[in-house]
């Protein structure tokens, strides 16, 4: 794997841990002042670190977690398959789920957009990468 690919990823997974840990503003040191984060699911996407900073403080889970599973790098484009974990603030419901987000890097490392996949959207993912399966 290339020198530059591995700090790539590290650099995520440096973002992730951070996320997971709920340490919200180191995980955002990774994006890109006006970045575009486009939920799954048909959701309304959400402009800005600021709107994607707010996205990321939990509500309805007590506690989350996102781990990523598997890296595929296809220039600018980074598609990762992640598992997501949280536990109901009130219900105390454990929620599992398996997706796929695909990231997209500046030429200064920062990441200008985040696309989030279902996990029955696989092939679309593997297309907003860039990547046939």
């Amino acid at each position: 794997m290339p020198d530059r690919d591995q700090e790539i990823i590290d650099r995520l997974r440096r973002g992730y841990e951070a996320f997971s840990r709920g340490d919200f503003d180191a995980a955002m040191e990774l994006a890109h002042p006006d970045i575009e984060f486009v939920p799954p699911g048909g959701q309304r996407s959400l402009k800005g670190a600021v709107a994607m900073r707010a996205w990321m403080e939990p509500d309805a889970f007590e506690k989350q977690t996102i781990e990523p599973r598997e890296f595929r790098i296809n220039g600018n484009k980074i598609l990762v398959r992640q598992h997501a974990w949280g536990r109901g603030a009130g219900s105390g419901i454990e929620m599992e789920l398996d997706g796929w987000v695909v990231w997209t890097q500046n030429d200064d490392g920062l990441m200008t957009r985040l696309e989030a996949f279902l996990p029955h959207e696989e092939i679309e993912a593997f297309e907003a990468a860039g990547l046939s399966e």
